[in-house]
């Protein structure tokens, strides 16, 4: 995929437990500098500790510029652009963030350096780590399948998207949400806001029918614009309510034959934890447990 198209995905990387969000750029990893001062300080405001930075280090200011560029970065709410350095950006800024972690962090970082060269020679790589991350956040094989699946069906839609005429940021985001609302009744910001999340990727929250279904959308996105040959943003925008429409009737004909609704507040990996502790406890007191409810 071309470094214009963004990646469907927040790709998330993980540093002692915290998020760090990256993106692919001249193909290389370039990742969120307010992610990496989370990660690195207990500053609850990156934006103003970052700025602080840059008057303590003359340096740092007057050549931040040359390493941080504003890169499209998927969020809940859709790509939206952020401050992103490389790797050789991030370790100029480490040396301005006076923190414990910092030499772990760079260590960190340059196998991140280098597991990008690998997954350029063996793109399987990449897959193969994302399901090693998701398996340990706690996700089920079956359901990192749908989400693996539900990746690949989002990278053939950008690409589609990009090859006809699709290029503005801007425009990516307002086409997802287009399939989103027909789909689920929810833009993408709304139903991260449902859901309750900050910050966080809203598929990587989704449960397995709310993930078929995103699935279901998109697909159907691909193929109606494919045969429609749709040509630009206006088109694009009007196959995209197609195709999430053909998800939409069918969400509403299962809820109407079910008697219960697709679209859920609940976090999967939430309730999956919470499973996991019940299955956990003694038989008797499992039994108990369920007999307060």
């Amino acid at each position: 995929m071309s470094d214009l198209t963004p990646h469907p995905e927040t790709r998330i990387a993980l540093f002692q437990r915290k998020e760090i969000r990256r993106t692919i750029h001249n193909n290389e990893w370039w990742f969120v500098v307010e992610d990496v001062v989370l990660a690195l300080t207990d500053s609850t405001d990156p934006k103003q500790y970052v700025k602080r930075m840059k008057q303590r280090d003359p340096e740092l200011g007057k050549g931040w510029v040359q390493f941080v560029h504003t890169l499209s970065v998927d969020t809940t709410g859709g790509p939206q652009k952020m401050n992103c350095a490389n790797t050789e950006g991030l370790f100029r800024i480490i040396q301005s963030i006076p923190s414990p972690k910092a030499e772990p962090f760079k260590r960190w970082l340059a196998k991140a350096g280098y597991e990008r060269i690998q997954e350029i020679e063996d793109p399987e790589l990449a897959t193969k780590r994302t399901r090693a991350l998701y398996k340990a956040k706690g996700y089920s094989d079956d359901w990192i399948e749908k989400r693996l699946r539900s990746i690949a069906i989002r990278d053939e839609l950008t690409d589609e998207w990009q090859k006809r005429g699709v290029k503005e940021q801007r425009e990516y985001a307002i086409l997802t949400a287009e399939i989103s609302q027909a789909t689920f009744g929810l833009t993408p910001s709304q139903y991260a806001a449902f859901k309750r999340l900050k910050r966080e990727n809203l598929r990587d929250h989704m449960n397995d029918l709310e993930l078929i279904f995103s699935m279901l959308g998109e697909a159907a996105t691909t193929e109606i614009t494919r045969t429609r040959d749709a040509q630009g943003f206006p088109e694009n925008k009007e196959t995209a309510h197609a195709g999430g429409m053909v998800a939409g009737n069918a969400r509403r004909d299962l809820e109407k034959k079910s008697g219960r609704k697709v679209v859920t507040s609940e976090n999967y990996l939430a309730l999956m934890q919470s499973a996991k502790k019940v299955s956990q406890l003694k038989p008797g007191k499992r039994r108990k447990k369920a007999g307060n409810k």
